[in-house]
């Protein structure tokens, strides 16, 4: 099976967009999906203040414990607040423009690289916010990356993710039958250049625990919110 897709882009366009809108450039850039028109996604929500964080996600950081690897760090919302409480926090990316500015921004810990490639340390905490676990790409990558987690937590150790049953895209539209319904594609544009596809996985609760192999992991749902929207706690057993 190949390695899961973690939305590499060939002009690091969302890492352009982000270190532009830092540097007091463009303020949106657009999406486009693999299911309806594209949308203008604000690029302020990758640099929110605590405040500025839902519930869920406010929730998710008091559940944090020991040293922290935050996945998918994007410009390092979740790091900063996490490093001014504290704690000994990680952020890996992939993108070297997300990476520099990163560092720019104050995140002490930054690893330049691909979590699934990643295997340097081992965490007491994996934190996957802002439906982090998409990065997985497709249902059937994700065995492998819960495995791989594994690998990289101390013993009962702990990861926490979000993420949604997205059933409500398909009430005007047929559910596709040759897919799960909450593997989707998506791809950035900003300032006119286009970056490449990439899968992102939504997971409904039902779909999850079918994937969790309940030998190696205790599985919680442990914060919900009335859209669909979930937050996760799995602890590796010891």
């Amino acid at each position: 099976m190949e390695k899961p897709s973690v939305g590499k882009m060939k002009e690091d366009i969302q890492g352009e967009a982000l270190w532009q809108y830092y540097k007091g450039g463009r303020k949106t850039l657009q999406l486009h999906n693999s299911y309806g028109p594209w949308e203008e996604m604000p690029i302020e929500v990758f640099f929110r203040d605590y405040d500025d964080f839902p519930d869920l996600e406010q929730f998710a950081l008091t559940q944090v414990t020991g040293k922290v690897l935050d996945v998918g760090a994007g410009a390092g919302a979740h790091s900063l607040y996490l490093q001014q409480q504290g704690y000994k926090v990680t952020a890996i990316e992939q993108s070297e423009k997300t990476v520099q500015l990163l560092r720019e921004r104050g995140v002490m810990s930054v690893v330049h690289g691909d979590v699934f490639r990643y295997r340097a340390a081992r965490y007491d905490t994996l934190l996957l916010l802002m439906n982090g676990i998409g990065l997985v790409g497709k249902l059937a990558f994700l065995p492998e990356a819960l495995t791989h987690f594994a690998h990289l937590l101390k013993p009962g150790g702990q990861v926490i993710f979000d993420s949604s049953d997205i059933s409500y895209l398909y009430d005007e539209v047929d559910i596709p039958k040759e897919k799960y319904r909450g593997e989707l594609s998506y791809c950035y544009e900003y300032k006119g250049q286009m970056g490449e596809w990439f899968d992102w996985l939504y997971l409904d609760q039902e779909k999850l625990m079918e994937y969790v192999d309940d030998e190696q992991w205790s599985i919680q749902v442990i914060y919900e919110e009335g859209d669909g929207h979930y937050l996760v706690r799995m602890t590796l057993e010891k």
